[in-house]
């Protein structure tokens, strides 16, 4: 890419101490449209001296920040929801040009964030203990619950504002500092909060964000003593990785990871909605999203019918440029994600499966495509794909329907389309993920409702009093009445 190109491109910085932070040998990073390659910012990347500084300074600014009063927070966080509110055409400018999101998948998460922020500044009221009776006379024994400290977030690429976001909002409304480390493919919208967390009145120190490539340099989160916690969203690999520096530095983890989420479609369902439920939770955001249903399990006596409807309601699926409004599915964040589908498609093809459509692509754009007839020995069986693919699974009755929705090392959501409510709550008992949608696909997240995994997809949960419950300490506290009997 020649100077020429880049030289009219604005430039930001880290977020330090409530300013632009500007030092020596920063590294710079262009930014690029994953449509057309085009090169929309240079932002200069973190340093290891830059995440010292950052972690110091939140370090001093959350002792103030922790004493606040909850009303003083929940303004704040109020002002915040107002703020991105009224800038939601900006931030989906942002979304469309960085992440490649269709019209809206920018909208949506524009909205999911104002009922974060929203929310998180109610919880600002709501961080509480609660008092218990006690074994011995005259004592009052009652529990608190206070801010850890800092926290430092990791946030993936695939929707940078709503993912960051719920990590960020409850940490502030509990008192917390926070530490935001973007993805490298999307530091804009990480930059985009400082200007808004500012304008809503979050001191300097109190929020920081530190863009950065080098994903060594997020290590010191852990090593740090002075980092409390850290929440991260992102892949399984990573997420092992860091649980294990978690483990080595005594750290408090949230980890929220990858998913092989199953739709469920029983033979008394209604096709046509079985077929929109299951295209629209794995296509959305061209797949790149963590609770996608990219395996759909049918009953028997449905599956024919099923894989002809929903091949057909696929090929009619626009692609293409995530600007025009008219756009289901936009651009794979990087032609890298493109060779790995396809490469998943080739090897289930030379073991056996068939496509009923798509598999072609062209830039970053990957048309929408079905696989059937896989089997365990293929890659896409197993292997996360984040992607516009999806496998059909045939399922002999509801018993192995089950038991393919659970054979998996993944477990973060699933949904069930059926009208027979026994095998529905049975089904929502007896799936190993830690959402169960009812008539409807996996793809679903509520702000005040807890989102996370099982087995390999992570721990912990988030939104809401659920972020709130990981982000503080719980502390018990005893009030004695008079003198205590002592044995001695």
């Amino acid at each position: 890419m020649s100077d020429l190109t880049t030289s009219n491109l604005k430039t930001y910085y880290p977020y330090i101490n409530g300013k632009s932070w500007e030092s020596d040998n920063q590294p710079e990073q262009i930014v690029l449209n994953p449509y057309n390659q085009s090169a929309i910012a240079r932002v200069k990347l973190a340093t290891a001296a830059d995440i010292d500084a950052a972690i110091a300074v939140a370090h001093e600014a959350q002792k103030a920040w922790g004493k606040t009063l909850a009303k003083e927070r929940e303004a704040i966080l109020c002002r915040a929801a107002d703020i991105i509110e009224r800038r939601r055409s900006d931030i989906a400018k942002i979304l469309i040009e960085e992440g490649g999101n269709v019209f809206g998948k920018a909208m949506f998460e524009c909205d999911y964030m104002i009922s974060t922020f929203r929310i998180a500044a109610g919880q600002a009221r709501d961080v509480r203990g609660e008092t218990m009776p006690a074994d011995a006379p005259g004592r009052i024994s009652m529990s608190f619950r206070q801010p850890l400290g800092v926290i430092a977030g990791v946030g993936p690429f695939n929707a940078p504002l709503l993912l960051n976001g719920k990590k960020l909002a409850p940490a502030l409304a509990a008192g917390n500092a926070f530490l935001l480390k973007p993805a490298p493919q999307t530091p804009l919208i990480g930059l985009l909060f400082a200007e808004i967390l500012e304008e809503a009145g979050v001191p300097p120190g109190v929020f920081n964000v530190l863009p950065t490539t080098n994903e060594a340099l997020g290590d010191k989160f852990f090593s740090d003593k002075r980092v409390k916690m850290v929440t991260f969203t992102g892949s399984a690999k990573v997420g092992q990785y860091l649980s294990e520096l978690a483990g080595k530095f005594q750290k408090r983890i949230v980890l929220e990871l990858g998913g092989k989420s199953p739709i469920v479609v029983l033979q008394d369902a209604d096709l046509e909605y079985a077929v929109r439920a299951a295209a629209f939770g794995i296509f959305f955001n061209q797949g790149q999203v963590c609770m996608a249903n990219s395996r759909i399990v049918v009953e028997a006596p449905l599956y024919d019918r099923f894989c002809t409807a929903f091949a057909e309601k696929v090929r009619g699926i626009r692609t293409g440029d995530p600007t025009d409004v008219s756009t289901i599915v936009g651009p794979l964040i990087n032609p890298r994600q493109c060779e790995f589908i396809r490469g998943q498609i080739d090897d289930a093809l030379s073991k056996g499966a068939k496509l009923l459509t798509g598999g072609d692509y062209q830039g970053n754009v990957f048309q929408p495509s079905v696989l059937t007839d896989v089997t365990p020995t293929m890659n896409v069986y197993n292997e996360e794909t984040f992607g516009p693919l999806v496998s059909i699974y045939k399922a002999r009755d509801y018993e192995h329907a089950v038991e393919l929705a659970n054979d998996t090392s993944y477990g973060l959501s699933s949904g069930i389309v059926t009208n027979d409510l026994q095998k529905a709550f049975d089904f929502a008992l007896r799936i190993e993920a830690g959402s169960v949608h009812i008539n409807d696909n996996s793809f679903d997240d509520d702000p005040n409702a807890p989102f996370g995994g099982f087995k390999d997809s992570g721990y912990g949960k988030e939104n809401g009093r659920y972020s709130v419950h990981d982000m503080t300490e719980l502390k018990w506290v005893t009030l004695q009445l008079g003198e205590r009997a002592f044995p001695i």
